[in-house]
Parts: C-alpha cells; structure tokens; sequence
C-alpha cells in the first residue's frame, strides 16, 4: 500500500468517525427537543404524575390511555418515563400512578435501568406521596410480575402510601385492566373517560397473501415467512413496531365441541353466529362439564384466546406487512394457538384480525449513525425491518451479528442478508451456527470481535438486539457488560443507544 493510499485511508477514517460523531449529537439534541413528558395544566392544581416503564410499548400505551381518562375528568396530569425520573421529582409528586412491565425473569425494561440503579437502589422522602401501581407481566415466568412488586415494596419502604392494592395483569387480560380503569375513573371523579380507555383497542382485517417456509429441513421448529395485505384504509408503522394478531381456534376444533354439546353453530350469539364466538375463546379439553348449559352460559365461562404480538419484519415501502413465525407444538403434539392459526390454519386469501402497535422503546434513530444489529432465529424479523428502512434511506454503516442452527438449513433469510454484504449494504457480517463446526452462538461471535464492538461504540453506534431471551438476550448483555462496563451499558440504554426487543 503506497503511503498516498495510506494517508487516503486515515482522513476517510477521520472523516467517517466525526460524521459518527455528528450524527450522534444530532440524534441527541433531536431527543432533548422531543417532549419526554405530556402534561395538562391546571391552575392551582397539582397535576397527577403518569410514570410508565415499558419494554414493548404496552406500558406507554397504558399509560396515555390513563392520562386521558384523568383528563376528562378535568384532573391536570404529567406523564413520563421513570427513567426520566429521580427522587426529587418523586418526593415533589403528590398523587402518581405507575404503570410498569416486567421483562425476562423478573426484569424491570430495558429503559429503567438508569431508574433501578440510581433510585430504587438509594432512598428518597415520600410520605407525602399517594400512589397507584399496575404490574404487567406473562404468568409464564417465574418470577411474574417482579418489577413491579419490587417498586411496589420500595415505593412503600421510602413512606408512600398505596390508593390501592397492587393490580397484577398477566399477558394483558382485560379483568385487571378493568380494574385499573375503575380505579382511574374514581380518581378523575368521572366514567365518561371509559370510551377513550378503551381495553382493547380496535382490530382490523387484514388478508394473508402469502405463507413461505423458509427453513424446510430446519433442526429446529419449521419458520415462515407471512405476507398480509390490509382490508381498509392505509395503516402505516415503522421498523420496531409490533404486530398484535387476534388468534382463532381452527374450525374443526369449534365443530367438535358444538357437536359434542349439540349446539348449533349457525345460532345467534354476540352480534354474529355462536360458531365464530367460539372460535375466538379457550376451548375445554373436557367439554361433557358444560353440557346442559345454555350458550350464552358457555360463552361466559369460556375465556378469550390471549393475543399473541410479532415483530414486524417489514416496512411500508415493502407494500405489504410481513411476519416471521416459527410453529410451536406443546407437549402433546398440538400446534400452538398463535403459530398453529398463522401457519396452517388461517387459508390464503383468509382474513386475520390484527392492530399495530407503536414500540418506541424498539426505535432507531434516523441519522446516518453506525449501528449494530444483534439477533437470533426469528428475531431476525425486527432486525431485517430496521435494516430496510437504514438500506432505504442510504444509510450503510450497518454490522449484523445473527446465529442458528444451521447454515445449511436454518440461514433465514440467508440470501437477503448475503445480497445486502455483497452490495455494500452491510459494513460487516457476523455469522454463528450452533450445530456446525465449530460451534458457537452469536454472543460467542460478539465476543470474538470485542474490540471491534469497543470502536464502533466509541464511535456512536447504536445497538440493536431481538430474539430470543433464553440464552441470547442474557448472552449478549453478559459480553456487552465484559467489553464495555455495566456502568457504560447503563448509560448506553439511557440514551438510547442500547435497545432490545426479546421474547
């Protein structure tokens, strides 16, 4: 190499890092302008604080949907994420409710790092404080609900004082949530916020045009690709965003049950016919218990199908919304819920019931910054979505860290992600198979390039994790921790340059 041609390097060497470095200011100041908080003013008033921590947005939305239901009860309210939080603004509160997510096994969000560290791990004075809290969580993990508990037993420890018991929601079931509601109204001193704190929100058909497996002699559970088209309007989202799909029990299964009772299907029941109300509800194993009953009984004490949520795989410049689905089967043999409907059972050309979901905490900046995309089997999804959006807009200092089962067989979307290297699209590619030689997993590969990792940080990357939470997400978080600190990885999901999107 000639030393014109070295010198050449090192000024596009410094010009990129101090693009890097503006591109970074600028991301920051965009924060700084954006309103972290919503208040109503009242004169007079002390306005009720709205504190949220959310993983996947559910909690924001929650949040703004309390907000509303204060506010039409005229009552002056200040919304904000906790980590924006400290004890003074706590201890200067005289009413707040918390409506916070726990994440993994027992974990607080992502984005309350800087709040459990530099807060709850410190006292503060709040006696003068009355407070509300809402737990959300998945009933599925051990440690269910552990956030919140644990912010509940701090916040009473400092001398606040509950309004209320603690309302646990499991998976967002719409009982708790009711609950809640109830409480909010009776603080706003009104119902009539009921309509904008709606528990559900509305679902839109959506048709299904396309259903590709992409891992046909897949070692692990066979992945598809699904392509849906929307019904009415134009619903638009960006990359991050989720995807909430209302599941249907396939239609034998509905058949079963209606003639083991001796029902009719085509009979009236909930503005439609009884066989479409049980679709969308919990079908017994046993059924002979509820024979006898009128239908409307059985749909009572039948509770509805739980939502299932998907990382969007694509943008709206794709022309279409995409999901990456991996069919599940429980112990028996029987096709999940979710999975079984998406892979197999819904037809194509079959309408689906799905709404968008805003996921801030899964955002990424707009500017033309480095970023590091790190992820596993179907989290991939969310990643591919950010990597259209980046390729779109012409941005290219992308690196992606992806792992496996198999090249040979498990390589989602393995010619995509090839297409994207060989155009340039990709500053660098980081593959990990667990089952070919030698083996390793995608924290083993970020750990293999530590000090890579360590000059793309220096240079304002952002880091972008999605898949799984078993053996990834604490994977990565454990080297990210090796290479960087816990105290930098701390600062780094403040800014918002660290954000996850795990399952």
């Amino acid at each position: 190499m000639s030393p014109d041609t070295e010198r050449l390097l090192a000024a596009s060497a410094v010009l990129a890092a101090y693009a890097a470095f503006c591109g970074v200011i600028a991301w920051r100041a965009a924060r700084r302008r954006r309103p972290a908080t919503t208040t109503a003013a009242m004169p007079g008033a002390s306005p009720v604080l709205v504190a949220y921590a959310s993983q996947t947005g559910f909690a924001e939305e929650q949040a703004q949907r309390t907000a509303a239901v204060l506010q039409a009860g005229a009552v002056p309210v200040h919304v904000s994420d906790v980590d924006s939080l400290d004890a003074k603004a706590l201890s200067s509160a005289r009413r707040a409710l918390f409506l916070v997510s726990t994440t993994g096994e027992g974990d607080a969000p992502d984005s309350a790092a800087r709040f459990v560290r530099q807060v709850m791990g410190g006292a503060a004075t709040l006696k003068g404080l009355d407070y509300g809290l809402l737990a959300l969580g998945d009933r599925s993990y051990v440690r269910y609900c552990d956030f919140g508990r644990r912010l509940d037993g701090w916040l009473q420890a400092q001398g606040a004082t509950p309004l209320f018991s603690r309302i646990e929601v499991d998976g967002g079931a719409t009982d708790a949530l009711h609950r809640w509601q109830t409480h909010v109204e009776g603080i706003a001193g009104t119902a009539q916020g009921r309509a904008s704190f709606a528990i559900e929100p509305e679902f839109a058909p959506w048709r299904l045009v396309e259903r590709r497996i992409l891992n046909p002699n897949g070692l692990g559970g066979p992945v598809f690709r699904l392509a849906f088209e929307p019904l009415a309007g134009q619903p638009t989202w960006r990359a991050g965003d989720i995807a909430v799909l209302a599941p249907r029990n396939p239609p034998r299964a509905v058949q079963a049950l209606l003639a083991t009772l001796g029902f009719n299907g085509e009979a009236p029941a909930e503005g439609g016919a009884l066989s479409a109300a049980l679709a969308t509800r919990q079908l017994p194993s046993d059924a002979s218990a509820l024979s006898g009953q009128s239908a409307a009984t059985l749909l009572e004490q039948l509770t509805r199908l739980p939502r299932r949520e998907y990382s969007i795989a694509s943008v709206p410049e794709d022309g279409r919304l995409e999901l990456l689905v991996r069919q599940v089967r429980n112990e028996a043999g029987g096709l999940g819920i979710g999975s079984g409907w998406l892979t197999t059972h819904v037809p194509i050309g079959g309408e689906v019931a799905l709404r968008l979901r805003s996921n801030q905490a899964f955002r990424a900046p707009e500017q033309d910054m480095p970023m590091i995309f790190i992820g596993n089997g179907t989290g991939i999804a969310g990643l591919r979505a950010h990597l259209h959006a980046r390729l779109r807009a012409g941005h290219r200092q992308n690196w992606l860290l992806f792992g496996e089962r198999s090249r040979a067989s498990d390589f989602l979307c393995g010619e995509e992600i090839e297409g994207w290297l060989a155009a340039g699209g990709l500053a660098r590619l980081d593959l990990a198979f667990s089952r070919d030689e030698p083996r390793r997993y995608v924290q083993d590969a970020l750990r293999d390039e530590t000090p890579m990792l360590r000059r793309w940080v220096d240079a304002g990357a952002v880091i972008l994790v999605c898949g799984s939470l078993q053996g990834m997400a604490p994977g990565v978080h454990a080297v990210l921790q090796e290479a960087l600190g816990t105290d930098t990885l701390t600062e780094l999901a403040a800014q918002g340059r660290y954000r996850r999107d795990v399952y």
